[in-house]
């Protein structure tokens, strides 16, 4: 395991401490679940553009009009 030190704004430390408290963590747990999310995060966009660039465009174009379509329908 490994220690971050960063530096904020003390309003926003303020924040984050209130934040942690009303989810009942401790700040570091907060920290934890919010790095987890934001790795998470770049893997389903990494994971989107490597898709996207072995996709092709006309089929893409034809799923979202067929998307459009059953939408409008509702």
């Amino acid at each position: 395991m490994s220690t971050l030190t960063i530096r904020l704004p003390d309003e926003k430390h303020e924040r984050l401490r209130e934040l942690a408290r009303q989810r009942g963590v401790s700040i570091n747990r907060l920290m934890d679940e919010l790095s987890t999310i934001a790795v998470a995060q770049f893997d389903a966009e990494s994971r989107f553009k490597a898709l996207a660039a072995k996709g092709s465009v006309k089929k893409g174009l034809k799923i979202l009009e067929g998307l459009d379509k059953a939408y409008a329908e509702k």
